[in-house]
């Protein structure tokens, strides 16, 4: 069902309504989500909440929800997936018709204040084809009331040429406009429909617009690649700022400069051993063994000799403070190469989901060099390394420091690239929305530029300037005749305005009231605002007896209301445009025939489809998309049922609002109110719910609160029909629970003291006594069933519970 209303999501802070909840509230007995459908049929008691529905169908049409809602909330959806809000209310494109009192308000303030008048509205005239046949006689006559004038030769020669030209400038031109116009806002297709140009408002002036842009010199069409990384922009999201990198800092020069320093260092032992300058490894070892025996041995762990008082002084000539200086300096460069070494994975963590889909190149490229360029510099602070331990180990020998190959320039090459690379993109970030709307712009102004071609837009205007030149010169033709062509044009003009007449809307009105309700008397006229000036608009006011009418009764303002709205849903924004109607309780003081009047009229000029002729062919269809009826009148409601497809399930959905203190609930009508339309069987169903509520629920209370008065209710109805005799002091009561005086008694308590307050007013500031009523609705459904236990067993059946 394109463009039809599926559910009101919710409604809040509106009324009677808090908090309503549809997925909650709208199951079926399959505990399915219902959906409005084609027509559906609301039944609601006064004060329920049909208004207030209605009110927000009616801010769609208007645009405007009532400024007495404090902070009103609701939320409807369609087929399709869009929805619309209180906040929304001007962009859901359906064509929306509402009758409720706030119409009846706006419309026809005559009702509320007799010295007010009737909105005025035109509908499309019966006399439409007469017209225009007189108009274009009139245009064909425009050379033939020039006989007196002298010019009539030139005038009929100039206006034949003028309207062959004028022909076929005007076709060429259509032409060329619809071609603009189905490219512009066709459905699905236009421009105006797709996403990535970004412009919901886009139309044919605008079109024209791009037009005249990429017709310029200075315009260059898009290649396939720019086409492309367009695309590619449009498609990104805004990225988080990328921050720069702290770790990169390379201490290579440094460590380099030091290894060279130290490892080329020459120093020279105070006493040298000559044994331990040659050997490199003793000396290590003599050291080591050093630190395990002085001042802690008087003899050798190896070999338990004695070991020689002059020894540890000899050992400190050798390994002098300056030796010891140079080591332990080698140690903390070794240290320091370490830790650059162990910083090289980490110099530099590219991570291209941080960056825009088009930096990804050129950010794989730089990864690919990082790694390449990491591994050599990893290998360079090998070699140093090396170089360093060697002169550790052999710390009186000094070594050639040999540099390997220089890369720090270009590792700190590629942290530039990357620098401009983040800023780039973190300023793409910063100019995003701009740089999209450009591409958008883009885009447009290319697709438009691909259409002119395919279209020949170039030849197409040449040929219509050709033809604006040949009309100029044919106008030019009869400008000694200009006074009498514009006489003539004046009539086509008064013509003309009489196709859109608001007298017409009122002649309607009057239709409606003669030959549906009979109102001979009572009638709609429409006054003209300046009487002889056709452009000056009419009022509408209520005659009597084509007198002006006061006093009218609530009855008579009803139909008249009504019966304006029929006709107001054919003028000229409305009809043909199959709009979604709402009428909120229409028979407000009517009596019974003007209740099957309503329904008639309804059926009639509504849900009936409008006959039309299609080439010959009568063809039907339907007047509108969708169709709520709410009404507090169950004989209204029976006859609601009469409509077409109004019994067929998958067009028509039946709903009931319920309303328990302050609050209202809507829910699918029930069964019983569906199927028989008596207020009886939901009487029963309430006096059953009481029989079978639990008492300690807190949802029961208005089943109790209320049993009382629909006790009383339904046993005047049942008892009346059951004991129709007329016997006098006749205790009808006590006729139905026979021996069961408790029964008896306890019921008629109930009925009189629950159900009124008069003359015990503390009543109403004490708790019901719940297990009170719950006995009593008991005791009234076991009679039933004992008396006449088919009547019983049909009750059930009619509020949907199978007789155990």
């Amino acid at each position: 069902m394109s463009g039809h209303i599926k559910k009101i999501d919710s409604i809040k802070s509106m009324a009677v309504y808090d908090d309503f909840q549809w997925s909650s509230s709208m199951r079926d007995a399959g505990n399915n989500i219902a959906e409005f459908k084609k027509l559906n049929i609301i039944y609601g008691r006064n004060y329920s909440g049909k208004t207030t529905l209605s009110r927000i169908f009616r801010a769609l049409e208007t645009g405007t929800i009532s400024d007495k809602y404090s902070s009103p909330e609701f939320q409807l959806s369609f087929d399709g997936g869009s929805t619309a809000t209180q906040r929304s209310l001007s962009n859901h494109g359906r064509i929306v018709r509402v009758f409720n009192e706030d119409f009846v308000r706006d419309n026809l303030r005559f009702i509320v204040d007799d010295e007010q008048t009737i909105n005025s509205f035109a509908i499309l005239g019966e006399d439409n084809t007469k017209l225009e046949e007189e108009i274009e006689k009139h245009e064909a006559e425009l050379g033939s009331e020039e006989d007196k004038s002298g010019l009539l030769g030139e005038l009929l020669g100039a206006e034949e040429k003028l309207k062959g030209v004028q022909k076929d400038h005007d076709d060429k031109s259509s032409e060329l406009e619809g071609k603009l116009r189905e490219k512009a806002n066709k459905a699905d297709t236009g421009i105006k429909h797709n996403k990535r140009f970004g412009d919901a408002n886009y139309n044919v002036s605008k079109i024209k617009t791009d037009i005249s842009t990429v017709t310029k010199g200075t315009y260059s069409p898009l290649t396939d690649e720019q086409v492309g990384k367009f695309h590619d922009l449009l498609r990104e999201e805004p990225r988080s700022e990328i921050p720069e990198s702290s770790t990169f800092n390379l201490q290579y020069s440094a460590i380099a400069s030091k290894a060279k320093e130290l490892i080329e260092k020459k120093i020279q032992a105070s006493a040298p051993i000559q044994e331990l300058l040659i050997d490199a490894a003793l000396a290590s070892w003599v050291r080591t063994g050093r630190g395990h025996h002085q001042e802690k041995r008087d003899k050798c762990a190896f070999c338990g000799s004695d070991l020689p008082e002059d020894l540890w002084e000899k050992l400190d000539k050798h390994f002098n403070q300056e030796s010891e200086e140079l080591r332990q300096a080698l140690e903390t460069l070794l240290g320091s190469i370490e830790r650059e070494r162990a910083r090289v994975p980490n110099l530099l963590k590219i991570k291209n989901s941080d960056f825009y889909s088009n930096f990804t190149a050129d950010l794989d490229s730089l990864a690919e060099q990082l790694s390449t360029l990491s591994e050599s510099y990893s290998q360079s602070l090998d070699s140093i390394k090396e170089q360093v331990e060697k002169r550790r180990d052999d710390i009186f020998t000094p070594l050639e420091f040999k540099t390997s190959e220089f890369i720090e320039d270009a590792l700190n090459a590629v942290r530039d690239s990357y620098e401009e690379l983040r800023n780039e993109s973190n300023r793409l970030t910063a100019s995003l929305s701009a740089d999209q709307s450009e591409a958008r712009a883009a885009l447009r102004l290319h697709e438009v530029y691909t259409f002119i071609n395919d279209i020949k837009y170039g030849d197409e205007c040449t040929v219509i300037e050709t033809l604006n030149e040949a009309m100029g010169e044919a106008k030019e033709a009869k400008n000694t005749a200009t006074e009498k062509v514009d006489e003539k044009r004046e009539k086509i003009a008064e013509l003309k305005a009489q196709l859109k007449d608001e007298s017409k809307g009122a002649d309607r009105v009057n239709d409606y009231l003669n030959n549906f309700f009979g109102h001979q008397s009572l009638s709609l006229k429409a006054i003209e605002e300046n009487l002889g000036d056709a452009s000056s608009g009419y009022r509408f006011e209520v005659t009597r007896n084509n007198k002006k009418a006061f006093h009218l009764s609530e009855g008579e303002c009803s139909l008249i209301a009504f019966c304006y709205f029929m006709a107001k849903l054919e003028d000229i924004e409305t009809k043909g445009n199959q709009p979604i109607i709402w009428i909120d309780d229409p028979i407000s003081s009517l009596d019974a025939n003007h209740i099957f009047f309503v329904y008639s009229l309804i059926n009639a000029e509504i849900v009936t489809p409008e006959k039309y002729e299609d080439d010959g062919e009568i063809k039907a269809r339907d007047r509108f998309k969708q169709l709520f009826i709410s009404t507090h009148n169950l004989d209204f409601l029976k006859y609601l049922k009469r409509l077409p497809g109004a019994l067929n399930k998958k067009k028509s959905q039946y709903f009931i609002i319920n309303r328990t203190d302050q609050v209202s609930d809507i829910t699918l009508m029930p069964r019983y109110l569906k199927d028989y339309v008596t207020e009886f069987n939901f009487l029963f169903h309430q006096i059953y719910k009481c029989a079978h509520a639990q008492i300690e629920c807190d949802e029961n209370h208005d089943c109790y609160y209320n049993f009382g008065n629909n006790a009383r209710k339904f046993l005047e109805a049942f008892l009346y029909y059951k004991y129709p005799n007329a016997v006098e002091n006749d205790d009808k009561l006590a006729r139905f629970f026979g021996d069961d005086a408790l029964a008896s008694s306890l019921t008629d308590r109930i009925n009189n003291e629950f159900s009124h307050l008069a003359g015990v007013f503390e009543r109403s500031i004490l708790p019901i006594d719940v297990p009170e009523m719950k006995t009593t609705a008991s005791f009234i459904l076991r009679k039933i069933e004992e008396k006449d236990p088919d009547q019983y067993s049909a009750l059930l059946q009619s509020i949907g519970v199978e007789n155990a």
